[in-house]
């Protein structure tokens, strides 16, 4: 597609970066002051290991306080052993769990069956169930330096042998087939058979997007064109928009100043209104150019939804700008 090759794509931060950067500050917001907690020093934080239904659970107990519980959680992590803890906290992100004296985050998009809530008091309160609530975890991420521990209940649904072949088979440029697992603020998860990827929300749509649920839903069968494979730390970055062309790229060859053009309005603001034109192409009616006279908010003007005609006053693909009016239309 020409758009990968356009100074926009190369010059775009990586969408797994965001997606990490986000999940990180929103489990940071609960972590201790001290970014090195001390560990017990009266016991009971050496592991068992046990082995259920064939495979090796690892779970807080014994007495060695002299046990390193990063290298522990290194290894653990190495060998894709799973670890069953109790949940002892939550917040906005997900849930919390304590190991070995360290404390981990389970991100909410890691849960299995964790529905889908737009009022963070509904996904507050969701999370609130799981507490006390045991999991079987693996070790997704770990930075001893960052004091950072990060586990998901997802990962133990596929054996880590077939992920790796899966990661094999997967390279940037290629388009596949998954199924919508999560939705978040900043993006949407998709499985892609044992390997669950991320759209970043920039990368759903060549239009503006207010919340990834107004593009997709959960257990959506979606086609996705993948962007970055990074194996070593299991993230994968996709993409939706890009199996499309760019309508921005050639914007100022279909559009002159002064056309008129029929769109719907999907988004109201206190600056002014939103119009799609054509598919995944929104042009901006600011607050000054939608009517004569003076009025509180551009929704006393038009509604989410409204089909309006309106007159185009500048067109700039390389800004992504379609400035657009109501003004004048009258009797027209």
């Amino acid at each position: 597609m020409t758009a990968d090759a356009s100074p926009e794509f190369s010059s775009q931060p990586q969408p797994d970066d965001a997606y990490w950067a986000a999940l990180f500050e929103q489990e940071e917001a609960l972590l201790p002051n001290d970014p090195r907690p001390e560990l017990p020093t009266n016991g009971n934080w050496a592991p068992i290991q046990q082995r259920i239904d064939g495979r090796f659970r690892w779970s807080d107990g014994g007495s060695d306080p002299g046990t390193d519980p990063w290298q522990l959680a290194q290894d653990i992590m190495d060998a894709d052993d799973a670890i069953s803890l109790p949940v002892t906290g939550f917040n906005k992100g997900g849930l919390l769990v304590h190991w070995q004296g360290l404390q981990g985050f389970v991100p909410a998009s890691q849960l299995i069956d964790f529905p889908q809530f737009h009022l963070e008091s509904e996904r507050l309160s969701a999370l609130r169930q799981w507490q006390s609530e045991k999991l079987t975890l693996k070790i997704i991420e770990l930075n001893r330096d960052l004091n950072r521990l990060i586990l998901s209940e997802r990962a133990t649904l596929v054996e880590a042998d077939e992920r790796e072949k899966l990661f094999v088979r997967i390279e940037p440029g290629q388009v596949r087939e998954g199924t919508v697992t999560n939705l978040t603020n900043f993006g949407a998860f998709v499985d892609l058979g044992g390997v669950e990827g991320l759209i970043h929300i920039s990368e759903l749509s060549w239009s503006r997007v207010v919340h990834p649920s107004n593009v997709l839903e959960p257990d959506q069968q979606v086609k996705v064109k993948v962007l970055s494979v990074d194996s070593e730390n299991g993230r994968v970055a996709l993409s939706l928009k890009r199996l499309k062309d760019n309508p921005w790229l050639t914007v100022d060859q279909r559009f002159k100043p002064g056309q008129l053009v029929e769109g719907v309005i999907t988004n109201v603001v206190n600056f002014g209104a939103f119009v799609l034109i054509e598919d995944e192409l929104e042009g901006l009616i600011h607050i000054s150019q939608l009517a004569e006279g003076v009025f509180l908010h551009p929704r006393k003007v038009v509604q989410k939804g409204q089909i309006v005609v309106a007159r185009i006053l500048k067109v700039e693909g390389a800004n992504k700008r379609l400035a657009l009016t109501l003004r004048g239309l009258n009797g027209e």
